[in-house]
């Protein structure tokens, strides 16, 4: 026999229950409510036409009585109108007669009696007498009362019924209520007082208290959960102290390992070289992973061999045989090794017999990798048994690794950007001298030619004229010479580039002795450094051409910072021709400064004339200037 198991009500199946029940009952009551209401809606509507027909019968009973046949037929009209509107009603305002036999009867009277009057009323061709119209019209009028009062009548028992209704609403109101508390006091507090209770005494230790569970809805699961959470508890609590213990002892290992992470991270930043590095790191992960000794080898990937970069705490006998390896020998893992491994020593051998001589049993070796390139490799050396290893000790080892690659990489970067500095320097002077001084010199040595032809021909007029020009050649070599190294020593303070056009401006004006003058306007976002470098070289060979070429009294300088950095260097010498070809040192030096320019992403505009000085005009687009100015930021 199969038993069938109902399905336990739940809290909402209960509690939907209760309000469907007394939903469907308000429901019910506001309905009734409703219909009352537009009942007597209704019929004070069709009270108001009915007063209606009583005004418009007298109206038409004074026009029949006053002769006055034109108003009569409008009039009638429009007691027609009213009358049609009671017999069919109007439910959109609503307007109706009550369907009591009473009031039908009474609205069935006023209908025949006005269709008697009606057609006495509109046959006559002079006035009847105003006695008779005035009787007709009273008993016309008394008929139209009898209906008012049906209707008022009828109005009064739905009154009455209306006002039933809402005391019935009231009451249902205040059982609805009173039902609604006790459902929530029997279905739901009460419960939850016994939840309660129950972790009361679980607060205070009680870990044996238990819920009585009376129902099988969502408390009663609710219940039974706390039950089988408690127990858990009681059986959980036993092995506390131990899992306390345990997860304490994990932490701090954690917290070891973080606080040599973090070490390490601090001495690859102060570490100065490459050796300092490599001997600071050998000994911390030496500590880190509980070994007797740590070798740490570069990788020479050219020559196929492992050269031993540091070392610690090996024997100085061991270090002399394991200077150099081949990849393959002995322990050294492949250069293609991506993890590390733990070997055991085999007895002394063909394949390299140092680490067993010197009593080494175990071998960890750990790769240095940098992505997928591997620098070197670490060894950490065991002279008895392995010490136990946790994930966590392994993952130290190869992060401690990891670092050292990072700090490794970091240090041959930072050399080749000095390498490059110095490169750059060099060329950059490399590039001044030829330029200038190389120019001169070549010159000069075309004179001291000419010279050697003079002195053989006798020539003393053109002897003393070439001397002259070498003197002249050697001052400006010396004045160029100066001039470069002025170069070299003004460097931007900073952000502040403006100050550097300033003390290059001031040196300019004892050199020369000609009247200098600079106006900066605008506040701006400053320029990147290496930009500022290029712009003062430029500003500087500008001068340079102003002291050689221009036969200038004066110098302008004016600085522009907003909306789009603009320096201007003007004079009012002699001037040229900027589109002339002739290669001379003027044009070398226009053609040094674009290209400075154009390095930075500016460019450089000449604008001269003869007689009319000269202007050059160092500026930068203005999205180029946007640029600069976050790359300075």
């Amino acid at each position: 026999m199969t038993m069938l198991r109902l399905r336990p009500r739940t809290l909402a199946a209960k509690l939907g229950t209760v309000g469907a029940l007394l939903m469907a009952v308000a429901l019910g009551s506001i309905a009734l409510t409703l219909w009352v209401a537009w009942q007597l809606e209704g019929g004070a509507a069709a009270v108001n036409e009915a007063g209606r027909l009583r005004m418009q019968g007298w109206r038409m009973a004074q026009a029949v009585s006053a002769g006055d046949w034109a108003r009569v037929q409008p009039l009638a009209m429009q007691f027609d109108d009213s009358l049609a509107l009671l017999r069919a009603g109007d439910p959109a305002r609503p307007l109706f007669v009550p369907t009591d036999e009473t009031t039908r009867r009474a609205f069935t009277q006023v209908q025949q009696h006005w269709l008697t009057l009606r057609a006495d009323w509109l046959r006559g061709n002079g006035p009847p007498g105003g006695l008779m119209v005035a009787a007709e019209a009273e008993a016309l009028m008394a008929g139209i009362d009898g209906l008012v009062n049906g209707i008022e009548s009828r109005l009064s028992r739905w009154t009455a019924l209306l006002t039933l209704s809402q005391l019935l609403l009231m009451g249902l109101a205040i059982a609805a209520g009173i039902t609604l508390l006790y459902t929530v006091h029997l279905f739901i507090f009460r419960p939850l007082a016994a939840l309660k209770e129950g972790l009361a005494a679980v607060e205070q230790g009680n870990l044996a208290a238990r819920i009585e569970v009376a129902a099988r809805d969502e408390f009663g699961l609710l219940g039974e959960g706390f039950n089988r959470m408690a127990a858990r508890l009681a059986d959980s609590y036993g092995n506390l102290e131990r899992k306390v213990a345990e997860k304490t002892e994990t932490l701090s290992a954690e917290r070891e390992r973080l606080a040599v992470l973090y070490e390490a991270s601090r001495f690859v930043v102060q570490a100065p070289t490459m050796q300092a590095l490599a001997e600071g790191f050998a000994r911390r992960m030496r500590q880190a992973g509980r070994a007797d000794a740590a070798l740490l080898r570069w990788n020479d990937a050219a020559e196929g061999q492992f050269v031993l970069l540091a070392s610690d705490a090996v024997p100085a006998g061991m270090l002399a045989l394991e200077q150099c390896l081949a990849h393959g020998l002995c322990h050294c893992g492949p250069p293609a090794l991506q993890s590390s491994r733990i070997i055991t020593i085999a007895p002394a051998g063909p394949r390299g017999p140092h680490c067993r001589a010197f009593g080494f049993a175990h071998v960890l070796t750990v790769p240095v990798r940098l992505l997928d390139q591997v620098l070197g490799e670490v060894d950490l050396l065991y002279r008895g048994a392995l010490p136990e290893r946790t994930p966590g000790d392994q993952a130290l080892v190869e992060s401690l690794a990891s670092h050292l690659a990072s700090g490794m990489e970091g240090l041959r970067g930072t050399a080749l950007e000095r390498e490059a500095a110095v490169s750059e320097e060099r060329s950059l002077l490399a590039r001044e001298l030829h330029d200038s001084i190389a120019q001169a010199l070549a010159f000069m040595k075309i004179q001291i030619k000419l010279l050697r032809g003079a002195l053989q021909r006798g020539d003393g007029a053109r002897t003393d004229e070439i001397v002259q020009e070498l003197d002249q050649g050697v001052r400006e070599s010396m004045a160029d010479v100066r001039e470069l190294l002025l170069h070299f020593r003004t460097r931007a303070q900073g952000d502040d580039i403006v100050a550097a056009l300033k003390t290059t401006l001031k040196k300019f004006q004892h050199q020369t002795g000609l009247a200098t003058h600079i106006d900066v306007q605008g506040h701006g976002v400053p320029l990147a450094p290496d930009v500022q470098v290029q712009a003062l070289h430029v500003v500087q060979e500008a001068l340079s051409n102003v002291r050689k070429h221009a036969g200038a009294a004066q110098v302008w300088l004016t600085v522009q910072q907003h909306p789009r950095w603009r320096i201007e260097v003007r004079d009012d010498g002699r001037g040229f021709e900027p589109r002339a070809k002739a290669a001379d040192e003027t044009h070398v030096g226009l053609r040094i400064m674009r290209e400075r320019a154009a390095g930075v992403g500016a460019e450089v505009d000449v604008r001269s004339a003869a007689g009319a000085g000269t202007r050059v005009v160092l500026q930068w687009p203005e999205a180029q200037a946007q640029t600069q100015a976050l790359a300075a930021a």
